[in-house]
């Protein structure tokens, strides 16, 4: 029998099917890989008996036949989703041993439709990062390293834990959230597929937020068919989150190898970094290539206001998580440190339960939000974010369906090589997507190639509101042509 862990989602649900092995096997298979994986630090908390009681549950509907979607399919879960009566820390050490009453939105939509919990992943402390070097927890290792070196590598943030997983075969899928390319990052650093969708087209309810205008749920999975699988699961209008947005759900999975002949391409100027890598612009060029000779049609773009958005997303993301933090004072749950009043309570629990990027980001965001500063930076970084909106509307607008562009300036970097003196350093990774956070738009992340030194490197493709169906055709495309990627073992 082929190794079950190296199975896509397509195929197992195809086996589990024909009783070819049971959602148990599947799941003893993956808590096994789990356990001989620890030292890549994906997982920071395994729920085995849970596993086995799900599969159970699963093998039981699949043999009357009444399977759902995902029934039998082992999944991991970023730690920012809440799950019940099992613990939820964003990664922080500030919330303790959280253990939440309730079940996220997206969650209880997978377990409604059969999946198989196998445990919390790790991730950057409330998703502030893009190395997955600051949770509380410790840095989450890639899978992949560059030929012939054994220095440990970061498989990109926030969602390290969910991409480490998935390339490593720790699991089928997993969840992510993406606010500024905390989905389409780690997925190109680790030869995985990611789409952040739509803003809106999946519930944030249940998600401890970072930034509530920003943040999005997505999938990470193995292939283009895999993302498309779990993203019907993921997706849909929520009454409990007021940005959730009512409008009906495709099957994705029936845009994968839909023909993508005629359609415009955009490839904008802008996204032509002074001293970008040539195997960065060289696989920009390779991978337009393949969609031209799959019969779509390239034209030059411009969006001329990309050149701020950087700055503007760290003007109004740091803004949103200094509103959203405040609730974490010591008083209701997680950590409480011993103080002699209130104050100074806040700000021993504070001072010793954020980490520094969380703290940073914090500061950041209450200046440009103090009286005197609001007008100068956060309501002028608004204004930047709908011109950039606006730019990716007048491509929509002449007939593009997509985007293409790089997803990341480089490819995967040593765990301590970057951000240690210049924080900034570490927020150049987000070059190529904080645009489409910044106008809501959906973008996918597929494995497109490799670099001289065979790590891994991906292409992203940016698509119109709700019109992720476009993104998986055009992604298929590009994994077709440029093959799957899988880590060489070494743990």
């Amino acid at each position: 029998m082929t190794d079950l862990t190296s199975l896509t989602i397509a195929e197992a649900r195809e086996g589990l099917a024909s009783k070819s092995f049971t959602a148990a096997e599947l799941t003893d298979a993956h808590l096994a890989a789990i356990e001989a994986a620890r030292v890549l630090n994906a997982y920071v908390l395994e729920t085995p008996d849970r596993a086995r009681e799900m599969a159970r549950a699963a093998d039981a509907k699949i043999a009357k036949g009444e399977g759902g979607p995902l029934a039998g399919i082992p999944l991991g879960i970023k730690d920012l989703f809440a799950t019940r009566d099992i613990r939820t820390t964003a990664c922080s050490k500030i919330l303790g041993n959280f253990i939440p009453p309730y079940e996220s939105t997206v969650t209880s939509q997978l377990w409604r439709d059969g999946a198989v919990l196998l445990g919390k992943l790790n991730n950057d402390e409330f998703a502030m990062g893009s190395s997955n070097e600051t949770s509380c927890f410790g840095p989450v290792t890639n899978p992949w390293r560059r030929e012939g070196s054994n220095t440990t590598l970061v498989p990109g943030g926030s969602s390290g834990g969910s991409a480490s997983a998935v390339a490593a075969l720790l699991c089928m899928g997993a969840t992510a959230t993406d606010t500024g390319g905390s989905i389409r990052q780690p997925a190109a650093f680790t030869a995985t597929v990611g789409i952040k969708p739509t803003y809106g087209r999946c519930s944030r309810w249940g998600i401890v937020a970072f930034a509530s205008s920003l943040d999005q749920a997505g999938p990470i999975a193995r292939t283009t068919r895999d993302a498309a699988i779990l993203m019907r699961s993921m997706a849909g209008h929520d009454p409990k989150d007021t940005t959730s947005v009512d409008i009906a759900v495709p099957d994705y999975e029936a845009a994968i190898g839909k023909s993508v002949k005629g359609m415009k391409i955009g490839i904008p100027k802008e996204y032509r970094l002074d001293g970008m890598p040539a195997e960065i612009e060289k696989l920009w060029s390779e991978g337009a290539q393949w969609l031209k000779a799959a019969g779509a049609e390239l034209v030059e773009v411009s969006l001329p206001h990309t050149k701020y958005a950087l700055p503007a997303y760290y003007i109004v993301a740091p803004a949103e998580a200094s509103s959203n933090l405040a609730r974490y004072d010591g008083v209701r749950y997680g950590l409480r440190e011993p103080a002699k009043n209130i104050i100074e309570m806040y700000e021993d629990t504070r001072a010793d339960g954020f980490g520094d990027e969380v703290r940073r980001r914090v500061l950041i965001g209450t200046y440009v939000l103090s009286a005197g500063y609001y007008d100068a930076y956060y309501l002028r970084a608004q204004k930047v974010r709908t011109l950039i909106k606006k730019d990716f509307e007048d491509c929509f607008a002449k007939g593009v369906n997509a985007i293409l562009t790089p997803a990341t300036p480089s490819a995967a970097f040593g765990i301590g090589e970057k951000g240690g003196a210049d924080p900034v350093e570490m927020y150049l990774n987000d070059i190529f997507t904080v645009t489409v956070n910044m106008a809501g738009l959906p973008g996918i992340a597929v494995p497109a190639g490799k670099d001289t030194q065979g790590l891994p490197l991906g292409l992203q493709l940016i698509g119109r509101p709700f019109d992720e169906e476009t993104l998986f055709s055009l992604g298929e495309v590009i994994e077709r042509a440029a093959g799957r990627f899988t880590a060489p073992r070494w743990w």
